[in-house]
């Protein structure tokens, strides 16, 4: 299986080919970590911000399922396996210079939040709060 992962990615050798190639070449962090938006593919909300390291992200492909590096626990996550709540990629891109990934996925009536709520971004500034932040800077 190691062997598969070590094929999948194109090694970063110059930046035409990275950024105007059709080969896929992400560029993970010192902590070997790249970071991830995903959406939801019928409400087209943020669902979630996390992170894949090289195995997560393979294994996001393999599986049609997201899978993301936890920082705090050190190790792979496979989104919903708990919960039941998986999330279904649809979709995946990366950006211009491969150095950020946005997962399009389906969650059905699931949830993405560990809290329970749909999205992880529950909060909201109004116009006013964010004038009172600028006034602090």
């Amino acid at each position: 299986m190691l062997h598969n992962y070590l094929i999948m990615f194109k090694k970063r050798e110059n930046i035409v080919e990275i950024e105007e190639g059709k080969l896929l070449s992400p560029k993970f962090d010192n902590d070997g970590l790249i970071p991830v938006i995903t959406m939801c593919s019928k409400t087209k909300d943020v669902l979630m911000h996390g992170y894949m390291n090289v195995e997560a992200f393979k294994k996001t492909i393999e599986t049609k399922e997201a899978h993301y590096f936890s920082r705090s626990r050190q190790q792979i996550w496979h989104k919903g396996k708990t919960s039941g709540f998986t999330q279904k990629v649809t979709e995946i891109r990366i950006d211009d210079d491969q150095d950020s990934i946005w997962l399009t996925v389906d969650i059905g009536d699931g949830s993405s939040c560990h809290v329970g709520f749909r999205s992880c971004f529950i909060d909201q500034f109004h116009s006013a709060q964010l004038k009172m932040v600028e006034k602090l800077k």
